[in-house]
């Protein structure tokens, strides 16, 4: 059984944030908000602590000031402490060729805090981004690393997918004894894959290796360059997540994942008392309804006042419906105000949207209404 004091801990703040530049324009992919009161990298975060990872490192690249207020000293996930703990990662000054001192890709990022890694007392190091949505027990993680002798472990799950899903998504083929044999990045097809979730287990020695060997031949992709290009050199193996996550790689994809925890099931599997998920606590009044308000299926923070009608809708907190307004299939951030007698289905408006009154907007599906941070309406 791993000692998972000795692990070190890597959340990669800012990837995939190509797949949702609509809400990566003003914060880092880790800040973005989701499911009311909670933010992506609470979600590594929490998992690290629930497995006994005391000893985290969030690498850094941009946009990171609302993640910086959002994390703070790590207090709220127990890890503001004299040892180990949280650190903050900003991108160092190393000079990436054309790219002015801004990583790349993964290999490029390890390498600009490989000092910190050397330093760090681990045997192991767990590295994970924030496009999944999920609660995972790493422990098993690096249980399972250890017991099949491997050099890398990466963590997949089975899911059906669309050609326009895998263009963003790196597929696995995994043979009977968990061995990945064939690697794909980015393919379009269609069908049920064994799809990355991002989360890779290696001993620290041979991470610092391959980290080194790729900056000595200017290499920066972690999937392309070592995990495909290098798969008959190293012992890679599977492990297979069978619980629920979500995986962010464009705005329906947000929407979706948020529409899920409407769906008790979904909630019990991310939510649970024995591996809660930690935030930032934030001290606002309870939600306030008015006397003609009406609430169905959905998911309403502190701070809330709500006036009109919401159904199946995700409200964020200091969210204000306004009278006569009727609400559907939304998702509203925070201090987003609705005015009177304003019709809203499928819509998902960022922080402090201001929709004046006898509005009407409606998107579908597939393609909901997206309104910017501190836009008026």
């Amino acid at each position: 059984m791993a000692n998972m004091s000795n692990v070190l801990g890597l959340i990669f703040a800012n990837m995939h944030e190509l797949t949702v530049t609509d809400l990566t324009k003003n914060r880092a992919m880790a800040s973005i908000p989701f499911g009311a009161r909670y933010r992506l990298i609470d979600f590594p975060l929490s998992n690290m602590v629930n497995s006994g990872v005391n000893n985290v490192g969030v690498v850094t690249k941009s946009n990171y000031q609302s993640l910086l207020d959002h994390i703070g000293s790590g207090d709220e996930w127990d890890l503001s402490r004299k040892t180990g703990g949280l650190h903050f990662l900003p991108p160092y000054s190393n000079n990436f060729g054309s790219t002015g001192g801004l990583y790349r890709g993964r290999l490029e990022a390890l390498a600009g805090v490989i000092g910190f890694i050397k330093n760090a007392h681990a045997d192991y190091v767990l590295l994970t981004d924030c496009d999944c949505v999920a609660n995972i027990d790493y422990k098993k993680v690096v249980d399972y690393h250890e017991a099949q002798g491997a050099d890398i472990t990466v963590v997949y799950g089975k899911t059906l997918l669309t050609p326009e899903q895998t263009k963003t998504r790196t597929i696995l083929k995994v043979n009977e004894a968990d061995e990945v044999v064939d690697v794909l990045i980015r393919p379009e097809m269609a069908g049920e894959f064994n799809a990355s979730m991002n989360i890779f287990v290696m001993s620290k020695e041979f991470l610092v290796k391959i980290v080194n060997e790729s900056a000595s031949r200017n290499l920066y992709s972690f999937e392309i360059n070592v995990l495909q290009h290098r798969l008959d050199e190293f012992k890679v193996v599977g492990y297979c997540f069978d619980g629920y996550y979500s995986q962010i790689d464009g705005i329906q994809a947000y929407y979706q994942a948020n529409m899920d925890l409407m769906n008790k099931d979904v909630r019990k599997a991310l939510f649970n008392f024995t591996d809660p998920i930690y935030t930032k606590v934030r001290d606002e009044a309870p939600a306030k309804y008015g006397l003609e308000a009406s609430a169905k299926n959905s998911l309403i923070a502190d701070g809330c006042i709500i006036e009109g009608t919401v159904e199946n809708s995700v409200l964020f907190r200091g969210v204000k419906v306004g009278k006569g307004a009727v609400v559907k299939n939304c998702i509203l951030m925070q201090n987003t105000e609705v005015g009177d007698k304003c019709e809203l289905n499928y819509v998902l408006a960022d922080k402090n949207v201001k929709v004046g009154n006898y509005r009407s907007l409606c998107g579908t599906v597939d393609y909901p209404v997206f309104i910017n941070k501190d836009s008026i309406v």
